[in-house]
């Protein structure tokens, strides 16, 4: 730890002659992040990847990060633990700042139980750039759907430290947008979001 510490005075930060502001002048839009968290089934990358069709559509540039496709690159190395889920967000939210830092638009679908670590992404990339959405939907429909067949995995104990089972999830109690999936459908959620954060896709 010392020697990690003493190798850190030696790094200095660079400043770039393009701006983040540059970038997103280029682009014609405001940068920031996207954020969606919820328990798994509960439909965060299906309503990413229609919202992010819906920008991309209308000529935003943007980027989706997903749990499962993360951790098959960059967070190969991590578990379920849950000191190894708060690196996994860290990573993320990290990965994230430097996308928004260039200008685009990031969804970000991740299971993200502890509010804690959802602080820390806010810190990371600042309040500004910032959008939390919380998409709340019951364990028991949420278990309905289990496409995955993860939750009867995790009944069977097949699967440790298995958000909603046998760990925990502490849901946002002040959300940016909280969408109730059990009675809405995906076009619904994503036109709900979309009204919320157009005046925030670009400046005045």
């Amino acid at each position: 730890m010392k020697l990690l510490k003493n190798s850190m005075k030696n790094i200095v930060k660079h400043n770039y002659l393009i701006s983040k502001k540059d970038r997103q002048k280029l682009n014609n839009q405001n940068s920031f992040l996207i954020w969606f968290t919820g328990l798994s089934g509960s439909g965060k990358s299906t309503i990413a990847n229609a919202l992010e069709y819906k920008l991309y559509s209308e000529g935003y540039k943007t980027y989706a990060l997903d749990g499962d496709n993360i951790r098959k690159g960059i967070n190969n190395d991590l578990t379920f633990k849950p000191e190894d889920r708060t690196e996994n967000i860290r990573r993320i939210a990290e990965v994230a700042n430097l996308m928004v830092d260039a200008g685009l638009i990031v969804l970000a679908a991740f299971v993200s139980p502890y509010k804690k670590d959802r602080k820390n992404i806010e810190n990371i990339v600042g309040r500004n750039n910032f959008v939390e959405i919380f998409i709340n939907t019951s364990i028991e429909e949420c278990e309905k759907r289990d496409v995955k067949g993860l939750y009867k995995k995790a009944r069977a104990g097949e699967i440790l430290n298995f958000t909603g089972i046998n760990a925990p999830y502490e849901a946002p109690e002040n959300p940016d947008i909280e969408i109730i999936t059990d009675n809405k459908t995906v076009e619904e959620s994503v036109n709900e979001i979309y009204k919320t954060i157009k005046l925030k896709l670009k400046d005045d």
